[in-house]
């Protein structure tokens, strides 16, 4: 078949996928069905505010995104999109975060810009300047393809002048839009511009009137004297919404999704683009993470997993896979997500080469994969799930080793190398983290009830004549027999595995127990079985 008909094919299956970021992509391909006129780039953005450390909630929006843009790309063949991440490096710090060293230093700097503001860090040039490194370091080591671009680098170069002379010429009209929606209190100080004081360095939040658009001058108070200045050159920002709804005219913007936070602000900013002669962009409204209490997950609180976090016990891939499921359904996002997390990214990477054209395109991995770059390598599948290294893990302990780990796979699988099997050692190292933080400390081995130690022992006397080399599926339906048998009591196989979890591997919880005899072996297994049947 030829290129030009897989292409087509491709293009006929993404018109009607109800895989959401062709759903979302089909927006665009309304405004723009073979790209911008004149061939400009279609634009993508995402926004940031570096206030507190980034987050994986940070992360999701350039992931997201950036998985619209493919869909765009396939839908129209190609016509060039370009991505920007934006930093709203320029708002003022409102309050300290509780996660952040030199908590002291920071207070001093409430109300400035955070790109004014030390690094508390001590490794960058300001706050700003380190939380954008950090969330550019992931964004590169994931593979996106973006643009960079700052609040602060744009306002101190005066490339925002324009837009600024903008909304002082409309600033009347903004303020009809969003002054109807605030408090009575608060619509005494607002205004659309926001003066940064030259006495203190704030950001002020004060009411401004507007002497001079053409030049930028406005006049306000300044902690009880009266100054004018002019707002280009990085002496001003404006009003969050107000800035969203410049920055998307000022750079062009066709794209971009929002948490449901954010649903007001998406139609206010809409109607001020308006005013400034443009339009509000397409875009997906998201539901927010929770953590593991059911808490809206922020950064100053730093109640969510970090990226380090998710890296320590599981996969970049795995978080991908994660973020791409049910946008516009609440998930709650802890460390207790990543081992199915992990899992189910293997699975259906498993099942992709497989699939028919609309199946593939519904497939979470098919997206992932052009997100990241397309044919990058790597297998298909892998020889033991991530599961089932928990298990092994947890049973050595937490002092296990990887020399440990590698030698029981060598037994289950054949001849293996670390160095051949980059996947594989990723999940050997994560398993050896999560167990040790995680697994480790709750681990609790109950003592079998009077029919499970029958049951165990009726086990032990079938390993004891089971050869080494026994497949997981002969020991799986050893174990199945057992369970079945009403002689032991059990009212179902459920309660038979939930048995041998609590008292084998000190969890309610476990993996297919063949498989995990097979990987661990039956010598060892015997000797989990007497120490269980000894505690009784």
């Amino acid at each position: 078949m030829s290129d030009t008909l897989i292409d087509n094919a491709l293009i006929e299956a993404a018109r009607v996928s109800k895989a959401w970021p062709f759903e979302e992509a089909r927006k665009l391909v309304k405004r723009f069905p073979q790209g911008k006129p004149g061939g400009g780039a279609v634009l993508f953005e995402t926004g940031y505010g570096p206030s507190g450390l980034p987050h994986i909630g940070t992360f999701q929006e350039v992931l997201r995104t950036t998985l619209v843009r493919r869909a765009y790309e396939a839908l129209t063949d190609g016509a060039p999109t370009r991505l920007v991440a934006f930093s709203d490096d320029m708002d003022g710090l409102r309050k300290v975060p509780d996660n952040l060293p030199n908590a002291d230093m920071l207070r001093e700097h409430l109300g400035k810009p955070l790109s004014r503001i030390p690094d508390p860090f001590g490794t960058h040039e300001s706050f700003a300047h380190h939380n954008n490194a950090m969330l550019r370091q992931f964004l590169d080591r994931f593979g996106f393809d973006y643009e960079f671009v700052s609040a602060s680098d744009r306002y101190n170069s005066s490339a925002f002048d324009n837009a600024l002379r903008g909304v002082l010429r409309n600033n009347r009209a903004i303020l009809d839009v969003m002054l109807p929606t605030l408090r009575e209190e608060r619509r005494k100080t607002y205004s659309a511009v926001l003066p940064i004081s030259p006495s203190t360095g704030e950001v002020l939040q004060v009411l401004v009137e507007v002497i001079d658009p053409e030049n930028g001058i406005i006049r306000f108070d300044d902690h009880g004297k009266t100054v004018e200045q002019s707002v280009f050159g990085g002496n001003a920002k404006l009003q969050w919404k107000v800035d969203w709804a410049m920055r998307w005219v000022d750079l062009g913007v066709d794209y971009e999704m929002c948490g449901k936070d954010l649903t007001d602000s998406v139609t206010q900013s809409g109607k001020i683009a308006q005013i400034l002669g443009g339009r509000r962009p397409e875009g997906l409204i998201y539901e927010l993470f929770l953590d593991e209490n059911g808490e809206k997950i922020s950064k100053s609180k730093g109640n969510g997993l970090t990226i380090d976090q998710w890296l320590t016990y599981g996969t970049e891939e795995s978080l991908g896979f994660y973020l791409f499921r049910e946008p516009k359904s609440a998930k709650q996002l802890h460390v207790g997500v990543v081992p199915r997390a992990v899992d189910e990214y293997w699975q259906f990477r498993g099942n992709l080469a497989g699939q028919e054209l609309d199946k593939r395109l519904g497939n979470p991995v098919w997206h992932l994969l052009r997100a990241t770059g397309e044919g990058k390598g790597g297998v298909d599948t892998l020889p033991v799930t991530y599961g089932l290294l928990l298990n092994l893990v947890g049973v050595l302990g937490p002092h296990a080793t990887h020399d440990q780990v590698w030698t029981y796979l060598g037994n289950y699988i054949g001849d293996l190398d670390p160095a051949t099997q980059p996947e594989l050692a990723k999940l050997v190292d994560a398993a050896l983290a999560y167990n040790r933080d995680y697994i480790a400390p709750s681990l609790h081995r109950r003592a079998p009830e009077a029919n499970e130690t029958l049951a165990l022992a009726a086990l032990d006397e079938e390993l004891a004549a089971t050869s080494d080399d026994a497949s997981a599926e002969d020991l799986q339906t050893m174990i199945y027999e057992i369970g079945k048998d009403p002689h032991y009591g059990f009212e179902t196989l459920r309660d038979w595995f939930k048995a041998l979890y609590e008292t084998l591997l000190g969890s309610s919880q476990g993996p297919r127990m063949g498989s995990f005899i097979a990987l661990y072996g039956i010598e060892p297994t015997r000797k989990l079985i007497a120490k269980a049947l000894r505690d009784t």
